[in-house]
């Protein structure tokens, strides 16, 4: 047993979420997922701007690494800030020394030019060597054509794509449009209303599946392998692998914390740089995932990159300074929530 781990992957994450706690309340309580989105999520992502955008990735990307998570696989959308988004979020992280594979969600919901746009700067970004898949929103929020287009650019440019699935009733038509385009390096999130094989990796999300009541995603019944996200609360993957296990549990009484610690391993199949960085934390059997399920507040000490920079220290970053984030970051989700 020991004190120390390898950096952890957040496998499904919207850092440009960050801000959103304590937003407004939304106009009308949502009722259903759809309303979920309508009254909180799509009226905060059409809020943002680049300047908005930075605090909150930057944030996002500083308390990743103060939780031990030295990667994270974001998954964007800010309609009203399209071009540049996805550099501003790599500076970000690169800022505080996270590394980020970033993609825009394309989406026919603003109109066929926003969907021809996020279409747009996904081939900028990409082509321009950055890190990342081609994104999509969700098959219900896009036309078959723009579907096709991300599919086509993807294979195009050699990477996958990123794209809610079945993540709500909403979207249960999903499987069977996207059956014929999946490949295996397509990352596929949520995955609770499918009702079919599809290729490629799923991303759970226990957490924010249970925080939106869209139902239990079952992913060790699945033949794909499952990787770990947190959808954008937060990237303490600790804590989500113990949310993991017990939504496991709670549907398995026979189920094993090391079932979801697989889960929260398998991250590094996307980033696998992460594997080599050294994290120490607060607890000698860190790296037991029976003694994790039931030990809440482990905290990271340490994070040391695999090129030896130490990126956290004592607990908190050495190339940014926290409290100057935090303050930023309130200036800006004050900001932030005027418009909204």
């Amino acid at each position: 047993m020991s004190s120390v781990t390898p950096g952890l992957v957040c496998a499904h994450h919207h850092l440009y979420s960050t801000l959103a706690r304590g937003m407004p309340a939304p106009p009308e309580r949502p009722h259903d997922f759809l309303s979920i989105l309508q009254q909180i999520w799509w009226r905060l992502d059409a809020a943002l701007d680049l300047d908005l955008l930075h605090w909150s990735a930057k944030l996002g990307a500083m308390e990743a690494l103060m939780s031990g998570t030295t990667g994270v696989v974001d998954h964007h959308e800010s309609p009203s800030a399209i071009e540049g988004s996805l550099d501003v979020i790599a500076a970000a992280c690169a800022e505080v020394g996270v590394r980020v594979s970033c993609s825009y969600g394309v989406t026919d919901r603003h109109g066929i030019e926003a969907g021809r746009r996020g279409l747009e700067e996904n081939r900028r970004y990409l082509s321009a060597g950055g890190r990342g898949m081609v994104g999509i929103h969700a098959a219900f929020t896009c036309g078959d054509e723009l579907l096709n287009d991300a599919a086509d650019l993807a294979a195009e440019l050699g990477v996958g794509v990123h794209v809610h699935v079945g993540e709500g009733p909403d979207d249960r038509d999903a499987p069977a449009r996207l059956e014929h385009l999946a490949r295996d390096n397509w990352l596929l999130v949520h995955c609770v209303h499918v009702d079919r094989p599809l290729r490629g990796l799923v991303a759970h999300n226990p957490r924010s599946n249970m925080n939106n009541s869209v139902g239990y995603a079952r992913p060790a019944a699945r033949a794909n392998t499952t990787v770990l996200g947190t959808d954008g609360i937060g990237a303490d993957m600790l804590e989500e692998f113990r949310l993991a296990f017990v939504a496991h549990r709670a549907d398995d009484l026979s189920a094993s914390p090391e079932t979801a610690w697989s889960w929260m391993e398998n991250g590094w199949l996307l980033v696998p740089e992460a594997r080599h960085d050294t994290v120490r934390w607060s607890y000698d059997h860190a790296d037991s995932p029976w003694h994790v399920a039931f030990t809440p507040g482990v905290r990271a000490l340490e994070v040391t990159r695999s090129d030896g920079e130490m990126l956290l220290c004592d607990g908190l970053p050495t190339r940014v300074d926290p409290v100057e984030v935090r303050a930023k970051a309130d200036e800006a989700a004050r900001r932030l929530f005027a418009r909204i």
